[in-house]
């Protein structure tokens, strides 16, 4: 379990995210866009901005270091790599390492000759997974790494998820947006709203049986987006 006893994100002295949680197998941060999500997973990795002011207190049975322990999954696979670069270029570790990844994932190995662009979001974001699977990291933070998908990859996305956990045995701390996609991915939930914690608890519970009104029109919005997609 990764216990992240404070995460405080202030801007001239004023707090903007105030934080505390544990992640023991999956936990998803929810919450609307502008509720401090992204920026508790900048915090985590190492990357807020210089005119934010961070205190983070963590307790690990493991050093947090981005690239080694950490890996991370962004929400848009058409940006996260370099379009005049073969990913074979972008590509750190051991080919056998990307062979083995590609075949888990179901991608073509050729794929790795292909610049980024000629890439559909599916493959690309799947090829984004491998990369921050070749590490054998302890913990994936992953950034709406749906939102850029269609309905049909969203799901087939999700799955993934799941199986490579089971897998790989890491932990897992998924930001999203959509609350049904989340309490289908993670064990545990965080709804948040301007920064703070406004429910949490089991994933189902917390669906099945809200008891905050925010996390009601969380939920309301997510049955209307999928009856609309129907």
């Amino acid at each position: 379990m990764i216990d992240i006893k404070r995460v405080l994100i202030s801007k001239n002295s004023t707090p903007i995210v105030d934080l505390s949680f544990s992640i023991r197998r999956s936990l998803a941060l929810v919450g609307q866009s502008g509720s401090g999500k992204s920026l508790t997973l900048k915090a985590l990795l190492g990357l807020l901005p210089t005119n934010l002011e961070l205190k983070l207190e963590i307790e690990s049975a493991f050093d947090l270091i981005r690239g080694k322990t950490i890996s991370f999954v962004p929400q848009n696979p058409f940006t996260a790599l370099s379009p005049m670069t073969k990913i074979s270029k972008q590509w750190f570790n051991h080919i056998d390492r990307a062979k083995e990844l590609f075949e888990l994932l179901k991608l073509d190995f050729t794929l790795l000759n292909s610049y980024p662009p000629q890439l559909s979001g599916g493959q690309l974001q799947r090829i984004i997974l491998a990369m921050a699977l070749s590490n054998n990291p302890k913990l994936i933070l992953l950034d709406e790494p749906t939102t850029a998908l269609d309905p049909k990859l969203r799901e087939e996305l999700s799955n993934l998820l799941i199986k490579l956990q089971d897998s790989f045995n890491f932990s897992m701390l998924f930001v999203t947006h959509d609350i049904n996609l989340a309490s289908k991915i993670c064990n545990d939930m965080l709804v948040i709203k301007d920064g703070k914690v406004v429910e949490s608890g089991d994933s189902a519970s917390i669906i099945n049986n809200p008891k905050n009104i925010y996390t009601k029109k969380l939920i309301e919005a997510s049955f209307a987006k999928r009856e609309f997609r129907k």
